[in-house]
């Protein structure tokens, strides 16, 4: 059977892609620009295209298409599919299918998701249990991949409530990690996302369970925090929820807290890496955190490992109409948090979910201004690097944060301390 995924370097697509070609499915697939992931999907076999997706991408004799949600109708490749009657899925619907044929595990929530999930996909495979994993992040302990192939009923998965993607799945274990205001661009307000959580807790069979804040065991907090290896108290949190299901699966807390104790953190959560810029060195650490609430927790996280040291956050907005909508909230957490130096670049556009009249409002600058503090300043991408290079004076702790393209800041900066060692 030959997939055809448009999107496939999104992080949730290219995790069923990746399952799909470990189950011995021919898979093509199509992307704007390339990535680590898609070269990775390419090494694994998959036949991907680069560059402007168009209609001969699609083959007559390809089975099925599933698409990233962010994929727009009249992408070409969707609609000459349509036109050849090839079967067309987007990500969530092709994820639930898969949770109606398995033993589902979902972890939902406004933040958390990816960690706890990552913990519970690890805690289940040191377990015995060989669970399928399909998460929104890449692990070490699955090869450097977003996707864990198991053998048996077992299925973790991170349910995204965007675009309400998580009434697709059919659960026997839910996860809710907690319920706050974002994806406003959809929900527009607390009260309609709250409509949708509980739609989607109705999905759980008779015989379901749901996790919450209460069916966390506070006594084992203490245990936890001692060895745990990444900081912050929402990595705490996030453990007991995963503790919690495993008491539900009978797992003994004996292999639990093993399994917790060698967890080593997920791509773009706390990454950190010791580099030098210009011979300086300081601790350079990578952070998907892009919602205020997550900008707090990872900012005070950051203070308690290290609280004599001078820290530095460069921060990408993702999505101008996040950043619009949640504006006050932004500016209450940059200027409260115990930060040195804040560098707010241009907010990263997301391709198909903005509005041309929001854009118009609400720009990086503006975020600055109404910061009114002279340790904040907004700076284009572009000259960040030549800015560390004058302003660091080593020993500094320089925290690159957003879900956008930042990231390639912090590939950037690795990069360069890696020629400098080979040199």
């Amino acid at each position: 059977m030959k997939i055809h995924f448009i999107g496939i370097g999104g992080i949730g697509v290219s995790a069923l892609a990746k399952y799909y070609l470990e189950k011995g499915y021919r898979v093509t697939g199509s992307d704007l620009v390339s990535s680590e992931i898609i070269e990775a999907l390419k090494k694994g076999g998959a036949r991907i295209t680069v560059g402007k997706q168009k209609k001969t991408n699609i083959s007559p004799n390809t089975d099925m298409v599933i698409y990233s949600p962010a994929v727009q109708l009249n992408n070409p490749e969707l609609q000459r599919a349509q036109k050849l009657k090839i079967r067309c899925q987007s990500y969530p619907e092709a994820l639930g299918e898969l949770t109606k044929n398995h033993f589902t595990i979902a972890v939902s929530g406004t933040h958390g998701k990816s960690t706890t999930t990552a913990m519970l996909g690890i805690l289940l495979t040191k377990a015995g249990f060989d669970p399928t994993v399909i998460v929104g992040t890449k692990l070490k302990e699955f090869e450097n991949s977003n996707c864990r192939t198991g053998s048996s009923k077992y299925l973790i998965i991170e349910a995204d409530e965007h675009f309400a993607s998580f009434l697709n799945y059919w659960p026997k274990i839910i996860i809710l990690t907690n319920i706050e205001a974002d994806h406003l661009d959809y929900y527009k307000n607390l009260k309609n996302l709250k409509e949708a959580f509980n739609k989607f807790i109705s999905h759980l069979p008779k015989d379901g369970v749901l996790i919450t804040n209460k069916s966390i065991d506070k006594k084992v907090s203490p245990k936890i925090k001692k060895i745990l290896k990444v900081p912050g108290a929402y990595n705490i949190y996030n453990a007991s929820l995963a503790l919690a299901v495993a008491r539900v699966l009978k797992i003994p807390d004996k292999v639990s807290f093993k399994a917790l104790s060698e967890y080593k953190g997920c791509w773009r959560r706390f990454e950190e890496k010791n580099v030098k810029i210009d011979n300086k060195k300081i601790i350079l650490v990578s952070d998907y955190a892009h919602h205020p609430t997550e900008i707090r927790a990872t900012l005070k996280a950051a203070r308690e490992k290290w609280p004599r040291k001078e820290i530095w956050c460069i921060y990408q907005p993702h999505q101008y109409q996040r950043t619009y909508y949640l504006l006050k909230d932004f500016i209450k957490v940059f200027k409260r948090v115990s930060v040195d130096k804040l560098i707010i670049t241009d907010i990263y556009d997301v391709a198909g979910r903005e509005e041309k009249k929001i854009k118009k409002k609400i720009d990086a600058a503006k975020i600055v201004n109404v910061i009114k503090k002279p340790w904040a300043l907004y700076l284009p991408k572009v000259k960040i690097i030549d800015y560390l290079k004058e302003s660091l004076k080593g020993g500094e702790i320089v925290i690159i944060m957003g879900a956008g393209d930042i990231y390639n800041l912090f590939l950037e900066l690795t990069k360069r301390n890696r020629k400098d060692k080979i040199n």
